[in-house]
């Protein structure tokens, strides 16, 4: 069976890391299952899901680990066409990935301690974004 459900979020623009863990555990409740797998999918270009410890010190240390390795302000060939200011934003979405799978185990994601689930805004300016969360069982 899979069961697909939407989430909708807004991000404050560049660098937003929001914790989606609570709202994928609530859809695996309401769905009532108990093994399976939880896809996470991101539906832009210029964001992206990952694992990390939602812990203010070490988001820090991953906002600047991503303007050290993939800064603002040199040239990207995707400025020269669009002109719109976030080509260091696609190439960061692009240097993680739009998707994430856990697997579900007795009712609940099997993450570890420290681990949470987010959304990665890169794009420059506050965006709506929708996230598929669709569960394999």
């Amino acid at each position: 069976m899979i069961i697909t459900r939407e989430l909708k979020i807004s991000s404050r623009g560049e660098l937003d890391v929001i914790n989606l863990t609570d709202k994928v555990d609530d859809i695996i409740k309401e769905a009532n299952v108990r093994n399976g797998l939880c896809i996470i999918f991101s539906r832009s270009s210029t964001s992206a899901i990952t694992i990390i410890e939602f812990e203010q010190g070490l988001i820090e240390d991953f906002k600047r680990y991503l303007e050290r390795t993939i800064p603002k302000g040199i040239d990207y060939e995707h400025e020269k066409k669009w002109h719109d200011g976030n080509g260091h934003s696609h190439v960061r979405a692009s240097s993680l990935k739009p998707d994430l799978c856990v697997p579900i185990v007795n009712g609940s994601l099997a993450l570890g301690t420290w681990q949470q689930i987010v959304f990665l805004e890169f794009d420059i300016r506050p965006r709506e974004r929708t996230i598929i969360v669709q569960i394999i069982t």
